[in-house]
């Protein structure tokens, strides 16, 4: 992590702003909820409950890849110019390091190449003792709007 910060316009993303658009949508349906922003991170939080979890009780895989992409693509899309750029995802993968069963998972996306047609981003999501449940990397295309 440094102090400088890494949002267009250089100034942090308000969290308001971040969970506008969680209504009707997948971040919202799970329960994902933006919790706080860093100089060069995005923190977010997801309950592990009856939405979030797979049969055997364990926060089930996919959620965390949800929270992964989601945090992850929120914060892509704040380093670059939203009137001129639209960041998509090309791929992402993730590790399963720790079952979660209830309470919260907090997912941190950090950046770790912000080039100007591709971004790479690292996403740790941990329980609320703060032990690594899952790792996941998620790599991102930022295309002109004039193409999407």
């Amino acid at each position: 992590m440094t102090d400088e910060i890494i949002w267009w316009g250089g100034a942090l993303p308000h969290l308001a702003q971040l969970n506008d658009h969680a209504a009707g949508h997948l971040q919202g349906h799970i329960g994902i909820e933006f919790v706080e922003v860093g100089a060069d991170s995005i923190t977010a939080r997801m309950p592990v409950d009856e939405r979030t979890r797979q049969p055997y009780g364990r926060l089930h895989g996919g959620a965390s890849v949800a929270l992964a992409e989601t945090v992850g693509s929120v914060a892509a899309s704040m380093v670059v110019d939203r009137t001129q750029f639209a960041t998509v995802s090309m791929e992402i993968n993730a590790n399963h390091i720790r079952p979660a069963y209830d309470g919260w998972v907090y997912g941190t996306a950090t950046p770790v190449n912000l080039g100007r047609t591709t971004q790479i981003w690292s996403i740790r999501i941990v329980d609320e003792s703060g032990k690594l449940v899952c790792i996941s990397r998620l790599t991102m295309a930022v295309i002109s709007l004039d193409r999407k």
